[in-house]
């Protein structure tokens, strides 16, 4: 009798998590030796959402620097250059050999602590495959992004909600409809402001070396954080 109803028991878990919800939303888990953090990777820009998760199941962002930090602006790695980077080499120009196409998205923008895609200079705007920056930003007035609007911006208008968000918790606003951002973090922000800190050469390369690895959340987490988010309905 009790083997039947241990059966039972492991025929309904089974059952219950097959037929569980799945997650609104995939997260992943960047770790460094300056803290960690969480980020929620938007559904709004599939291509890269999918194209991030990818890369990091295969391990490749784990040894990678961030190697460019600017202070009150971002701060950036996924180079694969940077695994095996001698102390004071440039990194930067390290990548895959594809881009991903811009997906911009008016909702989305350059608040701080978003995940945005590093580029080069090309005119359809498509992102790099590998290379990534977490904004750290600075806050904005409305006369600051008043001249945004009509200088790097190029006519575009920063609608109030957005204002509000670079007023009060701030952004990288001149990067908006320039770069795809294509997710945020949503816990452990204080691990990208203290690697913004670090002491830094003239090509903004942190002084010590500054590695990452990359964690794919599993569907039970992220159900978890979605619902510590509040994203879960």
């Amino acid at each position: 009798m009790k083997k039947v109803i241990t059966l039972c028991l492991v025929l309904f878990l089974g059952v219950a998590t097959a037929f569980a919800k799945p997650p609104k939303n995939q997260y992943v888990r960047i770790k460094t030796s300056y803290g960690q953090c969480i980020i929620r990777l938007y559904n709004e820009t599939p291509k890269h959402r999918d194209n991030f998760i990818k890369l990091a199941k295969e391990g490749f962002y784990n040894g990678t620097l961030f190697h460019r930090i600017i202070q009150n602006f971002m701060i950036q790695g996924g180079d694969p250059d940077s695994k095996n980077a001698k102390p004071g080499q440039a990194l930067g120009e390290g990548d895959l050999k594809y881009r991903v196409p811009a997906e911009f998205n008016d909702t989305l923008f350059h608040k701080k602590g978003v995940l945005a895609a590093a580029r080069d200079n090309n005119p359809e705007k498509a992102s790099s495959a590998s290379q990534f920056y977490i904004v750290e930003g600075k806050r904005y007035t409305d006369e600051d992004l008043d001249k945004l609007e009509q200088g790097r911006l190029k006519g575009f208008k920063v609608p109030e909600w957005q204002r509000e968000w670079y007023r009060s918790v701030g952004g990288t606003a001149q990067l908006d409809h320039g770069y795809t951002v294509y997710g945020e973090v949503v816990f452990g922000l204080d691990m990208v402001d203290r690697i913004a800190a670090v002491k830094k050469d003239a090509k903004d390369r942190p002084l010590a070396d500054v590695p990452m690895t990359v964690e794919v959340l599993k569907r039970r987490e992220c159900r978890r954080m979605d619902k510590l988010t509040g994203l879960r309905k």
